[in-house]
């Protein structure tokens, strides 16, 4: 690559001034050298509002709910369709098995939900159709591992904003450090928490790929900018969200450790409190 190659504008929502790339090519006032971008895909923007599988031109609308719950927690899910009469709107099948979207009458208003899968690229995918398919405003709910000592175990968080380390968000938007949930999103979080006497936190998080490439070099540095906790899929949702023009949020129950020297597990999955963040959202979280 060629060091005094002509830059291009890349509109980085946090530079670093003056920070050395790979190849000791420079960041500076949001412009990257021509030759980063000819060299790595995934800094290939295209703005193209279109794609060649555009999902509103694939996937027919439906009679559906405005608002949805993305809720990572299967058994949460099953138990709703079980309690609640839920009716099934679309049996969404993918290589994994299916990820059906239903609705059921809930606080007086019809409410969307699904499981979208674990990991950036399918939540984000079965996000797509989903808003093909007619829901506006959503929430996603999951778990989370903490970077701070002092988060307590099963505490909420509200996610501002996401640190975008994953791959998906990139095809969306423009190359940039960070994505900032929907203020309403945050507001109809905040407001259902204060409601209900919850304690909360409302802080940033790290979305990564690879949970087996969390280095300890790696929390320290997302820790020192301010992360409070790490993910696999908020980054990406956020941004197809801020694409398609539809309003998002996330809550998310503290889970596993990372902020020590050794990993504690601290058996997260069992907590009572995980299984009813679907219905603590749904009671008025959703925007």
């Amino acid at each position: 690559m060629n060091p005094t190659a002509s830059p291009v504008a890349l509109s980085f929502s946090t530079p670093r001034k003056g920070s050395l790339g790979t190849g000791g090519h420079r960041f500076d006032s949001g412009w990257l050298c021509k030759g980063c971008v000819d060299s790595y895909p995934i800094l290939e923007y295209d703005p193209a509002p279109e794609a060649i599988i555009e999902p509103a031109r694939v996937i027919r609308p439906r009679d559906i709910a405005e608002h949805c719950v993305l809720c990572f927690f299967r058994d949460v899910v099953d138990r709703v369709v079980a309690t609640h009469n839920a009716r099934l709107v679309a049996d969404n099948r993918w290589e994994d098995g299916p990820h059906p979207l239903y609705e059921i009458w809930y606080n007086g208003r019809r409410l969307a939900f699904l499981h979208p899968g674990c990991g950036s690229s399918l939540a984000a995918a079965l996000l797509e159709e989903v808003v093909a398919m007619g829901c506006r405003k959503f929430i996603a709910c999951g778990g989370c591992g903490v970077l701070r000592r002092g988060v307590g175990l099963g505490e909420p968080i509200v996610v501002s904003s996401a640190v975008r380390d994953e791959g998906v968000s990139y095809h969306y938007l423009p190359p940039g450090r960070e994505v900032e949930a929907h203020p309403q999103a945050v507001e109809a979080l905040e407001r259902v928490l204060r409601r209900r006497g919850i304690p909360y936190r409302v802080g940033k998080t790290w979305t990564t790929d690879p949970p087996y490439r969390e280095t300890a070099s790696k929390v320290a540095r997302r820790r020192n900018e301010g992360c409070l906790v790490v993910e696999m899929e908020a980054a990406a949702l956020m941004a197809v969200a801020r694409f398609r023009g539809v309003v998002f949020g996330q809550a998310l129950y503290a889970g596993d450790d990372l902020s020590g020297e050794e990993w504690d597990d601290r058996d997260w999955r069992s907590l009572r409190s995980v299984r009813e963040l679907l219905y603590l959202v749904g009671r008025g979280g959703v925007p």
